[in-house]
């Protein structure tokens, strides 16, 4: 097994372990801006793993996706703090 194998293998644990955090802060979290930061943070998540992945393949090709998470994670990011200015102007 090669350090490369070692490292992916140790990283693909650390992203499941810190899903589950996330996923635990979404649910509880007791605001809806301590949610918002929870969705965008499950967003960077997704991009690590999906760059883990592709290096654990060898492809280049999941790196689209990975591109494209991180714009719709940023369109929503920008959507939901446009929201919650609104809500709080009024």
């Amino acid at each position: 097994m090669s350090f490369l194998e070692i490292a992916v293998n140790i990283s693909i644990i650390m992203i499941g372990l810190s899903l589950i955090l996330i996923f635990i802060r979404l649910a509880i979290g007791p605001t809806i801006e301590d949610r918002i930061v929870a969705l965008d943070l499950l967003a960077a998540n997704a991009i690590g793993f999906v760059a883990v992945y592709a290096i654990q393949n060898k492809t280049t090709t999941f790196l689209d996706v990975g591109i494209i998470v991180a714009l719709l994670a940023f369109l929503g990011t920008v959507a939901f703090a446009y929201y919650l200015e609104r809500r709080t102007r009024k």
